[in-house]
């Protein structure tokens, strides 16, 4: 468990999660990345490359890439499916099936994209939920 500031409690969610969830949140996609690309090299962490791949297609919408929001998102959707539904404290189906969509919405518009993908794609957000801990995640542990 992460120590809280005094007063708060501590968060069940490790530092780096925490950290890479307010990056992808205030939609700073580059940055969310790369802080799990330490602990996902470190521990061997497939969910954390999963998240990381999530984030990088949507570094392809900020770029207007179809071809690379397609491409991470299909990686993605593979290396989280061994965490469904729920993996520390993430709603890996609804990543999963959000990633789907928007796959099959880039291949549906192929013959007529949008001039900026992120007023069609959009942005989702990331939630961290306590009650989708199954507890047995090593990420807890380090």
């Amino acid at each position: 468990m992460s120590q809280g500031s005094p007063g708060e409690p501590a968060s069940p969610f490790p530092t780096p999660l925490r950290r890479f969830q307010a990056l992808f949140n205030a939609q700073e996609f580059w940055e969310s990345h790369e802080v799990l690309e330490g602990p996902w090299r470190e521990h061997g962490s497939d969910f954390y490359q999963g998240l990381i791949l999530y984030a990088s297609a949507f570094v392809h919408v900020q770029r207007d890439n179809p071809h690379g929001i397609a491409a991470q998102l299909r990686k993605a959707r593979r290396a989280l499916a061994p965490y469904e539904p729920a993996y520390l404290g993430v709603d890996t189906a609804a990543i999963r099936r959000h990633a789907r969509e928007l796959v099959q919405l880039v291949e549906e518009t192929r013959t007529d994209p949008p001039d900026r993908w992120e007023e069609r794609v959009g942005f989702p957000r990331l939630e961290l939920r306590p009650g989708l801990i199954r507890g047995s995640e090593p990420e807890l542990s380090g």
